[in-house]
């Protein structure tokens, strides 16, 4: 695949700030777009608002950095846009501010990229569509594992956000044709949490219950991104993108039926198969885990 010029909102946050390196690395060109840059070396930045449709045009129609003067020939055009720009989770602001800063805010980057007529746009959804991380009490799934086809029905603002984010996403697809890609984004771990935060988990499993028990490492879902990049002719698609095993030390089998008591199997699961399941991206986009939080800590 040849290189790409990618406009990525959201790129100084958790996630963001280690996929972009990951995209560097692979030979793109990232603009990160955002409300504070990020400091790494060859990361173009510019300070935008998603929640303002004309600097989502603007922006998206912008020269990266200097040296694109010198050719004389124009701004060049995006050729695609990811986005990760938003409210991270409930309880950081009001909850209409939250459902306003991530549903109009996605709505006026597609919008943007869409009529600039950028046909690769990858957007984040998240794990907390499935309705048990921010639910009001313990909830059951309907099934496990959690897979892109059960209907996802949360109660809280972030979670009904990014539903909404993901129609917003299927309705610019019918519009255009492009490839639009909605990533159903795990709990996502940096290097230096697996020594910090894992030990605590495998010691009191329950604290990871409204997770499901998933995480995302984030180099790899560096991986998962540029993989989206390079697959084209999908039109919209849903992808969960998760690691293989759950972060916990315990057997798949049994921790469903420890923690989600009564909850049917969709189908027979291999021992530590995460039930956060990212079949899909195994299976469509060649994704191959990298970063096992075996490497990283021992389980007890």
């Amino acid at each position: 695949m040849s290189p790409k010029r990618i406009f990525f909102t959201g790129g100084s946050g958790k996630a963001g700030k280690h996929v972009i390196p990951y995209l560097l690395d692979q030979g793109h060109r990232v603009m990160n777009v955002d409300l504070k840059p990020l400091d790494h070396p060859g990361v173009d930045n510019l300070i935008a608002d998603i929640t303002d449709s004309g600097q989502m045009f603007n922006a998206m129609s912008s020269y990266a950095g200097f040296d694109e003067l010198e050719p004389g020939t124009g701004v060049p055009k995006f050729d695609a846009v990811v986005h990760f720009a938003a409210v991270a989770r409930i309880l950081i602001n009001p909850d209409n501010e939250t459902f306003r800063v991530n549903a109009v805010g996605t709505y006026n980057v597609i919008e943007a990229a869409v009529k600039l007529g950028i046909k690769k746009i990858i957007i984040a959804s998240s794990e907390t569509t499935y309705g048990i991380c921010f639910s009001d009490g313990k909830t059951n799934p309907n099934y496990l594992p959690l897979d892109e086809e059960y209907d996802v029905d949360p109660m809280d603002s972030y979670g009904l956000s990014k539903v909404v984010n993901e129609q917003t996403a299927r309705a610019f697809q019918r519009r255009s044709g492009f490839d639009i890609y909605a990533l159903r984004i795990g709990n996502v771990i940096e290097p230096h949490e697996y020594q910090e935060l894992f030990p605590h988990y495998f010691k009191h499993p329950e604290v990871r219950r409204r997770n499901a028990f998933c995480y995302i490492d984030a180099r790899d879902l560096g991986q998962i991104v540029d993989l989206c990049l390079q697959k084209d002719g999908l039109g919209f698609e849903i992808f969960n993108a998760g690691n293989d095993h759950n972060g916990a030390i315990i057997p798949s089998k049994e921790l469903a039926d420890r923690f989600f008591p009564g909850v049917p199997l969709k189908w027979k699961m291999e021992e530590h198969e995460a039930l956060f399941s990212n079949r899909k991206i195994r299976e469509v986009l060649g994704f191959k885990e990298q970063h096992n939080w075996r490497k990283y800590v021992k389980g007890e």
